[in-house]
């Protein structure tokens, strides 16, 4: 596998209790790769996500960061390491207001680069600006998201993981969502996205991976597979 990784895994198995969800996944993400991870409900994209992050923790095999060993690593230390998360559900703190939301994250990156301040991310996100003092509560679901990849930003990572990008949001907030991501990829910061939305992922992304139970069944460049989506739909449609 490529040294240059910036994250990778190797033979990933993962298990809640009896049941074994990931068997074997090996991949890589580049330093300012977009992969589209994608793969129908119940298929372990969460799964495979959370064992990344030494959230799920009975798993086996190799998880790297830039070539170091972090299976043994708690989740805090992967943040530290330039990785954030955009959780499914968004999980942003609902009693604290827009800006304690993100002043609270802001920190150096991994080699202490300060390229997301306050005042970059929300130029990002004009709407978090004209609600800095409302509570995470008193936010549009679309506002959430914004506010939750606006307090990723805010971590200066190198890494950007996204579980269910748009999922639940209006098509035009959804279409502001995606032209963000345009973005933040195009400013350097490799990116993992899971998305219902696979021509939106595909349009995205370098790579797109599909898992079906837990293990790779595609592999290709984002361009090819939107290009032809026959091949996509057949791991794809319910």
């Amino acid at each position: 596998m490529h040294s240059a990784a910036l994250i990778e895994t190797q033979d990933l198995h993962a298990f809640y209790g009896e049941s074994h969800v990931l068997h074997g996944v090996t991949f890589a993400v580049h330093p300012g790769e977009c992969i589209g991870l994608m793969g129908r409900n119940g298929m372990g994209k969460s799964t495979l996500l959370r064992s990344i992050l030494a959230i799920v923790r009975q798993r086996s095999g190799a998880v790297r960061v830039r070539g170091a060993d972090m299976m043994n690593c708690t989740p805090d230390a992967i943040a530290r390491a330039g990785i954030a998360y955009v959780p499914e559900g968004r999980g942003i703190f609902g009693n604290l207001t827009v800006r304690e939301n993100l002043v609270m994250a802001a920190r150096r990156g991994f080699n202490g680069n300060r390229d997301w301040t306050y005042e970059r991310v929300l130029e990002t996100f004009p709407r978090l600006a004209e609600r800095l003092d409302h509570g995470g509560t008193q936010l549009s679901g679309g506002e959430q998201q914004m506010l939750t990849i606006g307090r990723a930003l805010m971590t200066n990572p190198d890494l950007l993981i996204l579980d269910e990008a748009t999922e639940g949001l209006a098509p035009l907030v959804a279409k502001e969502i995606w032209s963000i991501l345009h973005e933040i990829r195009r400013n350097g910061i490799a990116s993992i996205v899971v998305d219902k939305d696979y021509r939106s992922v595909c349009r995205l992304a370098d790579r797109c991976i599909v898992l079906v139970k837990g293990q790779i069944a595609l592999e290709g460049r984002g361009e090819e597979l939107h290009a032809d989506t026959t091949r996509l739909t057949r791991y794809l449609s319910v």
